[in-house]
């Protein structure tokens, strides 16, 4: 990115991060105090923050308790994960894995860390279901008939507002309303695939887009994809290149299970890809209200000009998970995906639909996201630091500034899912790496929901994490190395 693009906290991170490099700053040294930094900067209190925040988050700096903020050591070698560009799979077996794990997260007892909703105590309840009550009250009997598909006009109507409020120009009459994101991203598979066609997913992805490859009978180019840069394009070029692709499934925007935003610069380069060879894009965007900066960031759609996007995205993760509601705006598609549809689903719940139209009619939904992105800005920092004061040095925490998930690396021997076996013993669940990716490649790593109010159940279940990690070391002492605590 150019600097002149660069915020003025990333302006600041990459200064310190080039001293570093050029030897001004050495491993251990102590940097200027975030006042020292205001003064010398001239920038805000909150924006030195930031940027140390977001240098620590990458490992550049390491923060001390009561001391300040000092130059992280270089890291010990370690051997470099072989890393596949593309890998092709003519036949997705998922399912039965991504079950079990999920069921564990549903019991009550269990500290869900490897939930992959937010803590649904952060959603206005009360105030939806005084919409819901009062909708109910005027309710006609032609209103299931009003909200078959496309779904509730004026829902349409402040979908599309919302798109017009970032610059896009999305009719209300390519929007379909869907019963959440899932079956909208489902539908849009369906409606530009054939069984045995190859489909193009992220590596590692959501898991949602290999149970729908699995579903559909479609084969799957798992890309490599990287926690800071987001997809590999050369890779993703190679892949467009070698195989008869019909449709590439991707998320641009806190993307799961990793976290990363793609730049404006890469989303724009991804869509003059996919349009040079003219595959469609199925984007996935359930977390684009998610962000905790100062500007929403754009679906990789704001750079479409041929209508080859289906932008998909839903309610369940910034509002209310309960209500099922999504939609996909789906331009010349949009007619397919109604038949589709109406061959599967009646209609997305009515009375449902006409609650949120009421919601979205104030102000009270972007008063609720604002308080949501700053209390998931808060619990993301607490949990970050609970995993860096329990887990051992030798364990890696990938943090992005958006969602709500962290991406943890452990050293290479060792086994996420063998560690959320472990975990379940003592009622924690965590979301083991190979739930996101057709083959073995991320079985040392796993996914963190840090969504939760921090207190000491929370912080000792992380102790506990920790403490079963460091006794997975010992018993691995030859091949971790000096790694073992």
């Amino acid at each position: 990115m150019p600097r002149g693009a660069m915020k003025k906290y990333e302006r600041l991170a990459q200064q310190i991060t080039d001293q570093i490099a050029l030897g001004v700053w050495h491993p251990g040294d102590r940097l200027p105090s975030l006042r020292e930094q205001v003064v010398n900067s001239g920038m805000s209190f909150m924006t030195v923050s930031h940027a140390y925040q977001t240098l620590e988050s990458q490992g550049v700096i390491v923060a001390r308790p009561q001391s300040g903020y000092y130059v992280a050591p270089k890291p010990s070698a370690r051997a470099p994960q072989a890393l596949e560009q593309v890998t092709r799979d003519e036949q997705v077996d998922i399912n039965t894995y991504i079950f079990d794990v999920l069921q564990a997260s549903t019991d009550a007892a269990v500290v869900p860390f490897g939930s992959a909703f937010p803590d649904p105590r952060l959603f206005p309840l009360a105030q939806l279901n005084r919409s819901l009550s009062s909708v109910s009250r005027s309710a006609n009997a032609m209103s299931v008939i009003e909200n078959l598909p496309p779904g509730n006009e004026a829902l349409r109507h402040a979908i599309a507002r919302r798109y017009a409020m970032q610059g896009m120009n999305v009719s209300p009459d390519e929007i379909v309303i869907t019963a959440g994101a899932l079956e909208a991203l489902n539908l849009s598979l369906q409606a530009v695939t054939e069984p045995g066609d190859w489909v193009i997913v992220e590596n590692p992805c959501f898991y949602g887009a290999l149970q729908a490859l699995e579903r559909l009978r479609l084969k799957a180019l798992s890309v490599a994809t990287d926690a800071q840069q987001g997809i590999d394009l050369d890779a993703l070029e190679k892949a467009l290149q070698d195989y008869p692709v019909k449709a590439c499934w991707l998320m641009s925007n806190a993307q799961n299970p990793l976290g990363f935003t793609l730049s404006a610069e890469k989303k724009q380069q991804l869509m003059a890809l996919l349009a040079r060879h003219q595959v469609v894009l199925i984007e996935d965007d359930v977390y684009s209200e998610l962000y905790y900066g100062r500007e929403k960031p754009l679906p990789v759609k704001a750079w479409d000009s041929e209508g080859l996007t289906l932008h998909c995205s839903s309610f369940s993760k910034c509002l209310v998970a309960g209500f099922r509601i999504g939609w996909v705006a789906a331009g010349r598609h949009a007619r397919r995906i109604q038949q589709l549809q109406l061959m599967s689903t009646l209609s997305t719940s009515s009375p449902m639909q006409m609650a949120l139209v009421d919601y979205l009619a104030t102000r009270r939904y972007d008063t609720h996201l604002r308080r949501l992105r700053r209390l998931l800005a808060e619990r993301k920092q607490a949990a970050w630091q609970s995993l860096r004061r329990h887990f051992p040095a030798a364990v890696k925490i990938h943090r992005s500034e958006s969602g709500y998930f962290l991406w943890v690396e452990l050293p290479a021997p060792l086994d996420a899912g063998k560690l959320h076996e472990r975990a379940l013993a003592h009622q924690i669940s965590i979301a083991p790496g190979r739930m996101f990716t057709t083959g073995n490649l991320w079985h040392n790593y796993f996914r963190f929901n840090a969504s939760w109010a921090w207190g000491e159940r929370e912080e000792q279940a992380v102790k506990t994490l920790g403490a079963l990690i460091r006794e997975a070391l010992k018993n691995a002492p030859r091949a971790i190395g000096s790694h073992a605590e």
